[in-house]
């Protein structure tokens, strides 16, 4: 599985079968809303061109279902699956395009081309924000989407998890880096890639210095193996 950050909590993941994209944050959409959220990295235009299959929305806010970039990249005759959780859901189908939208709440499976994509519990405000698993035989990866520390969501995990993305931002209903770096050891991953970092802020990732930490780099891919 080769997995590209795209900035903010976006990822671009290849199983080598699909495509998938993960809450793509590709515009400057934010700042209309909170001037002082302006976008401090570059869009790389290059994304809207990838022959995606996939598109999956972990939560309803606007750096996660972007109204500038969803539109783009569902403007297309291909058909996608978007998988999303209810609020994000409801929303994400008014952006156009006969595509196959799948609402994706907590304890939702959706297996297509042999990867199965397994919806987890997110403490965070939108109340339907969902993480989830993703496993195409090979690799198993856990993507928090937002979230809290919150015990009650080990109990949704398997125990044999390859790599965990997790925000480290600790506004907005986010973990710290603290509080992240000991979610990361609870969840018993091999290695813990830190996100949400760097659109909005100046914060430091070479902070979360976990012994089996990834620090991404922008538009790269992560080497978690």
């Amino acid at each position: 599985m080769k997995i590209t950050w795209i900035g903010q909590a976006g990822l671009l993941i290849d199983t080598g079968e699909i495509k998938i994209m993960v809450d793509p944050y590709l515009s400057n959409s934010v700042a209309k809303a909170e001037p002082k959220n302006q976008r401090r990295v570059p869009v790389k235009e290059d994304l809207f061109e990838e022959d995606i299959d996939m598109i999956v929305i972990t939560h309803d806010h606007l750096d996660h279902l972007d109204p500038e970039t969803l539109p783009r990249l569902l403007d297309t005759e291909k058909v996608l699956t978007v998988l999303a959780p209810y609020e994000a859901w409801r929303k994400a189908r008014k952006y156009g395009g006969d595509h196959n939208y799948v609402m994706f709440n907590r304890g939702t499976v959706w297996t297509q081309s042999g990867v199965t994509f397994t919806a987890v519990k997110a403490e965070h405000s939108d109340l339907t924000a969902i993480g989830f698993i993703i496993d195409d035989g090979k690799d198993k990866v856990y993507i928090t989407g937002d979230t809290l520390y919150n015990k009650n969501i080990f109990e949704d995990l398997p125990k044999d998890i390859d790599a965990v993305f997790l925000p480290i931002n600790g506004v907005g209903n986010n973990m710290n880096i603290t509080d992240a770096m000991r979610f990361a050891a609870e969840t018993g991953a091999k290695k813990a890639v830190p996100v949400h970092f760097g659109m909005f802020d100046e914060l430091d990732p070479t902070k979360f210095n976990a012994d089996n930490a990834v620090i991404p780099k922008l538009y790269e891919e992560v080497r978690f193996k």
